[in-house]
């Protein structure tokens, strides 16, 4: 689809859906840091929910790049995997950045957005702290398939993950 042949309202629809395309990987990074918080139940429902709403129910997510691969179908197999991937920290940030998104399909009716699919890409980088005060800083980037459903909105339907870097380092003193 190419949007610069699309009408006014068109292109005006298409802009809305990028918006809401590039929040759900937001909304993804701070439930991602939530579900780290292990002991913390109020932040653990949030994480549950945030993924029920940003992904489809059939969500197919990959991490790439990493000496053991993860992988997990559907939103409460992703909980599972980040739960006992990040519950080992004592905190995570996941910062993300560069959002491109590349329409392949958009339907309108009138002034709606009846269906649509696009990829999204990200740029990532992580910050995970084990308790010993050892950082672990991840650089990578996401590659989302997403789609539109007139109920739900936007959805993440797959999810790829390639880690392009590593590092480990000690952090300073608090104080």
């Amino acid at each position: 689809m190419q949007e610069s042949e699309l009408g006014l309202r068109e292109r005006y629809l298409v802009a809305l859906a990028r918006q809401d395309i590039e929040q759900l990987r937001r909304l993804y990074c701070v439930a991602t840091d939530a579900l780290g918080r292990v002991e913390n139940e109020a932040d653990r429902v949030f994480g549950i929910e945030t993924y029920h709403r940003i992904f489809t129910p059939d969500v197919i997510v990959n991490v790439t790049g990493t000496p053991t691969p993860l992988t997990g179908k559907g939103p409460d197999a992703w909980v599972d995997v980040v739960t006992h991937a990040l519950g080992q920290y004592e905190s995570t940030q996941h910062l993300v950045g560069t959002q491109l998104v590349y329409f392949d399909d958009v339907e309108t009716a009138g002034d709606d957005l009846v269906a649509g699919t696009a990829t999204m890409t990200s740029y990532l980088h992580a910050w995970h702290v084990w308790p010993n005060r050892k950082l672990r800083l991840v650089m990578g980037t996401y590659t989302d398939k997403v789609r539109f459903s007139p109920d739900i909105g936007w959805q993440i339907a797959a999810m790829t993950l390639q880690h392009t870097s590593a590092e480990h380092r000690m952090l300073g003193d608090l104080r």
